[in-house]
């Protein structure tokens, strides 16, 4: 029973893998704004978007995980225009408090 249970186990954590990745880039980005780097942080933000809709586009729906929210062009849109923003703001805003 035991060995069961493991595998299950081992299957529910490679079944959001793909949402783990997401989430380690932005605490990685989260770092980087903590440490007063914030465009660095907000384009980690968005590559991380980017990240969630390119896995969300590769993988079945089956393996998807926690990306999976709404129907994939749904979700893969969301993510991409997210990303686009996000990165744009990153590159364009200059001066501010946080500079």
């Amino acid at each position: 029973m035991a060995v069961a249970g493991q595998r299950r186990d081992r299957g529910a954590l490679l079944h959001h893998l793909p949402f783990l990745l997401v989430m380690l880039v932005v605490a990685v980005a989260a770092l980087r704004i903590g440490q007063y780097h914030w465009r660095q942080g907000a384009a980690l933000i968005g590559g991380a978007l980017l990240l969630a809709g390119l896995l969300r586009a590769a993988l079945p729906e089956a393996k998807a995980g926690l990306l999976a929210i709404r129907g994939k062009p749904v979700d893969v849109l969301t993510y991409g225009a997210l990303s686009v923003l996000i990165l744009f703001i990153a590159f364009t805003i200059t001066g501010g408090p946080l500079s």
